[in-house]
């Protein structure tokens, strides 16, 4: 038995929470990554699997043998890594996964440069609004806005992004130009619902240095960055979105930004990656390349 092998083959097991997609990763065939993980359970002489119809869990004996083979996993590869090529040209593949918006119109335009310096490295782009689960989706690391929730993640704060409140100028023409956060009791607003949580999220505004929330009326909800930008754009009402999102629409005029002086709080971005698992060659220069970009763009 190949007891590195083994190892490799059971934390992927434990992270994916399944036999068949941990020996696709591995590149393994499914009778030959259940043969290895029994002779390693019988190597212990413990259980180290709970199998069931729907999912394999670690038992006590599992989780904690897992967290020792983490350790020693990275160990191993950051020792490699440091006496071989793949450290000073880093290559293979990294799985990224950002927002629809965020990835369209920030991440992929910007590619173009990383691309150039690590010829050798293939990015996978994910792009979707809700929140994945970086471990068993197989991501390396994912681009976030807002704060953060995910304590078990390693985060790196890349920038912050500011926040517009605008509407269309036929909606304005019809319902007028909101001036004080009380004309707001009047107007109509697109409702962005959460993609993960289906909960809906309140406008944002700065008042003396204190944050207030406010919940308009609506007509039109939408759970996707894009749909909300174009929602408001078809007459629908206000929105509050990261400038970036519509600064083209902005600049041609399509959407006017309103209560400028009312600005919400910027969003942070930030880059997150597991903690248990070795930060790759590649994706150690991706992530610093993400910091440089964002150090240099306003």
């Amino acid at each position: 038995m190949d007891r590195f092998q083994a190892m490799q083959l059971f934390t992927r097991i434990v992270e994916l929470g399944s036999f068949s997609r941990a020996a696709e990763k591995l590149d393994l065939p499914r009778a030959s990554a259940t043969q290895i993980i029994k002779q390693l359970e019988a190597h212990l002489g413990v259980r180290l699997l709970q199998r069931t119809t729907r999912q394999v869990r670690p038992t006590l004996d599992g989780d904690a043998y897992y967290q020792r083979c983490i350790a020693i996993l990275g160990d191993l590869a950051d020792v490699e890594s440091s006496f071989s090529e793949a450290a000073s040209h880093p290559q293979g593949r990294i799985k990224v996964d950002a927002s629809v918006s965020f990835g369209r119109l920030v991440l992929i335009p910007a590619l173009a440069d990383f691309c150039a310096r690590y010829p050798q490295i293939k990015v996978d782009i994910s792009v979707t609004d809700r929140q994945i689960d970086l471990i068993s989706e197989g991501v390396d690391c994912v681009l976030r806005i807002g704060e953060l929730r995910d304590s078990s993640l390693v985060a790196r704060r890349l920038s912050v992004l500011p926040q517009v409140c605008c509407a269309s100028p036929a909606y304005l023409a019809r319902a007028g130009t909101p001036l004080t956060l009380a004309d707001l009791d009047t107007h109509e607003a697109v409702d962005y619902q959460s993609a993960s949580t289906g909960k809906s999220m309140p406008f944002e505004f700065s008042v003396a240095g204190r944050t207030e929330t406010r919940s308009l009326r609506w007509t039109l909800a939408v759970n996707n960055g894009d749909a909300y930008v174009a929602a408001c754009e078809a007459g629908f009402g206000l929105i509050q979105v990261t400038a970036y999102h519509v600064a083209p629409q902005i600049a041609a005029g399509t959407l006017v930004e309103v209560l400028p002086d009312f600005r919400s709080p910027p969003l942070p971005l930030t880059v997150l990656y597991p903690q248990n698992r070795h930060l790759s060659p590649r994706v150690r220069v991706f992530v610093d390349w993400l910091a440089e970009l964002f150090a240099t763009q306003p």
